[in-house]
């Protein structure tokens, strides 16, 4: 989206920074991702993925971001949530410019999640000074001190080994991340779409990391392993104007599988569903609309908002009826265009570990 699709996966903050005030944003779909995209690049079926070109920025896209979710569980087998996203936004489509005049706007988020605890921080920084960016060899993408950097003996196919940091207010987190296995093309090989009407991303994922590090939250560190998925999207319109908002899920299924879904929310109430099933061996199967139902169980008041914390899954194609629950139900994220996103834990007819977003609410 992590999401989790723009975000997971919402580069809200440049807009916010751009001078759009939540009223025309909300006109032009959530966060202003629905605006037109005159003068920028366009997404369309057929583009062949290619790495690690693809690992970088690319500034003739308005949007793209970077987004890693991590579960995890220390020795005593209590659980923990990291998040790791790095946004670009586009001011103007054309020419870069040097320093100060690049028209780039980069945005960071980070949160650590525990069963009674949420932190998170936001950073902000402009294109064309080093503040914060994305090279491919070394693969390295930061903004200030945050950084994910690829380690020693680092693979393109795979985007491992990696490194991962953040800090904030209460918290902090070092991961390191590692797998053999290769990168998945979400949607129809990478071209994923988000409406009938034409608006779409270039998607990929690496779903398989195994984390390993440590965690500290209210000056309480811990060392932990787990399971961490990382999405990448780019695009310049990836919303409708009358979408407000998603419902993302990234699920670890214990039998090894892998499980992303989305809903996007239209005002119409004709919902756009997505998902992808993928393998333990990587292959990936999508997953049609039809056969897709996600539906509220439980409502939670966070910030103000009564959210759906708690959902049902079924998949009638593969036969899944699951019930997810999130880790802390307060994971709110109130950055500049506030999401929730936090850790959930599923069973049913499968179990296993995952994350939730929600936006637009």
């Amino acid at each position: 989206m992590s999401g989790n699709l723009l975000t997971r996966r919402a580069f809200a903050g440049g807009l916010a920074l751009l001078g759009f005030g939540a009223p025309q944003a909300r006109a032009q779909g959530f966060a202003g991702l629905g605006r037109d995209a005159d003068g920028f690049a366009g997404v369309a079926p057929g583009r062949v993925l290619n790495f690690p070109a693809d690992h970088g920025a690319h500034p003739e896209f308005r949007i793209e971001w970077w987004y890693l979710t991590a579960n995890l569980v220390d020795a005593n087998g209590a659980s923990y949530g990291a998040q790791w996203t790095l946004f670009r936004q586009a001011m103007a489509a054309g020419a870069q410019g040097e320093g100060w005049a690049n028209p780039q706007i980069w945005m960071g988020h980070a949160a650590a999640t525990s069963a009674s605890a949420h932190r998170y921080s936001e950073a902000f920084a402009r294109g064309g000074i080093g503040q914060a960016g994305v090279t491919t060899v070394p693969f390295r993408a930061w903004i200030d001190a945050w950084e994910m950097r690829g380690g020693e003996g680092f693979n393109d196919a795979t985007v491992s080994p990696l490194d991962v940091n953040a800090s904030g207010a209460a918290f902090s987190y070092r991961l390191r991340l590692e797998t053999q296995q290769g990168l998945v093309l979400q949607g129809d090989a990478g071209y994923s779409r988000k409406s009938e009407r034409g608006q779409a991303s270039y998607y990929y994922s690496q779903p398989y990391f195994a984390a390993r590090g440590s965690i500290t939250i209210d000056n309480r560190a811990v060392e932990v392993t787990g399971r961490a998925w990382m999405d990448r999207e780019f695009s310049s319109q990836p919303l409708a104007s009358d979408q407000n908002g998603w419902d993302w899920f990234s699920l670890h299924l214990d039998g090894g599988e892998k499980l992303m879904l989305f809903r996007l929310r239209q005002s119409s109430g004709d919902n756009y569903f997505s998902g992808n099933w993928i393998a333990q061996d990587g292959t990936s199967q999508q997953i049609a609309s039809k056969d897709i139902a996600m539906t509220p169980t439980a409502f939670s008041e966070v910030a103000g908002r009564k959210l759906p914390t708690s959902w049902q899954i079924k998949i009638t194609a593969r036969g899944l009826s699951i019930e997810t629950k999130p880790l802390n139900a307060q994971a709110w994220m109130a950055t500049s265009f506030p999401y929730w996103e936090g850790p959930i834990t599923f069973k049913g007819s499968r179990s296993g570990v995952g994350y939730l977003e929600m936006t637009g609410y």
